[in-house]
């Protein structure tokens, strides 16, 4: 067991949940953003640490965020001198991008495939109902657990009735930000607001993603190499709305739906529930 860069004050909360014995099993550690699994006699839950002068201040406001949504989300936070830290429940069962591993591979069935691409949907279109956006979706945020889709990191979520959008935030990953998101973090717009709508099109960029393997536009249609561009290029590329969409097709069906999320304006894009309606229909 290692934790040295687990705050004292963290491991007590944590071991009041789990018990004297609780392992910690560091997760990722990146970008000033430490998680850990610690498992217990009496429960698991998950730590994030955030340190820096930026991983300390989002470490806090996702506590912040995830005390505003309730329901159990936070069981504990703190903040020092150097960093931040919460507890949260750990989340059993596989992300988004996991679950459909057997559909990019090209062997999988779609309707046991469909339940996830469902949920997620479901799962977002319940936030947007409370009056959150969530900010930075992407496959690997959204798990499948046995009670249903868990949305986590959401340290850029935003609610006009309890927390604004963060000054901090960049845009999220560009390969899945809504054209007018995108065009709006190149002309300078801050801070970075993500609408509903915008929200959509990330679910639907996401679901494409973890369906094909591929981005959702064809960067090669018109002669871009994605991993030679910059940030800023993607945003400029997209925002301008020149690319085409990918034409990999793995899951006609689904894709069709997505397809149509991701080129039509915004104020025509459905809503989460109805694009959990399309999918659960689509063949």
């Amino acid at each position: 067991m290692k934790t040295e860069t687990v705050p004292p004050e963290a491991g007590v909360a944590v071991r009041a949940v789990c018990g004297d014995g609780t392992d910690f099993q560091l997760i990722s550690d990146r970008r000033g953003s430490a998680v850990w699994k610690a498992a217990g006699p009496r429960g698991t839950v998950a730590v994030k640490v955030g340190t820096g002068p930026e991983g300390a201040v989002i470490t806090a406001r996702e506590a912040t965020v995830l005390h505003a949504m309730g329901r159990g989300r936070l069981l504990a936070h703190g903040r020092g001198e150097t960093a931040a830290w919460m507890v949260t429940p750990w989340y059993d069962g596989p992300s988004t991008w996991e679950a459909l591993l057997d559909v990019r591979a090209g062997r999988g069935d779609f309707e046991s495939a469909r339940r996830y691409v469902v949920g997620v949907c479901g799962a977002v279109a319940e936030l947007h109902a409370a009056g959150w956006v969530h900010g930075d979706l992407q496959p690997g945020h959204a798990i499948h657990t046995a009670e249903g889709v868990a949305l986590i990191d959401c340290s850029w979520a935003w609610h006009p009735a309890h927390l604004g959008p963060s000054h901090l935030f960049r845009g999220g990953m560009p390969h899945l930000l809504a054209p007018e998101t995108a065009a709006a973090v190149e002309a300078g717009e801050w801070p970075v607001t993500t609408s509903r709508p915008a929200e959509v099109y990330t679910v639907a960029a996401s679901l494409w993603w973890a369906i094909t393997g591929a981005w959702p536009l064809a960067y090669d249609a018109i002669g871009l190499d994605p991993a030679r561009l910059t940030a800023a290029v993607l945003r400029r590329v997209i925002g301008a709305r020149r690319i085409p969409l990918c034409d990999v097709r793995v899951w006609p069906g689904a894709q069709g739906v997505l397809g149509e999320v991701l080129t039509a304006p915004a104020d025509s894009r459905p809503t989460a529930a109805e694009l959990a309606a399309l999918l659960r229909n689509a063949a």
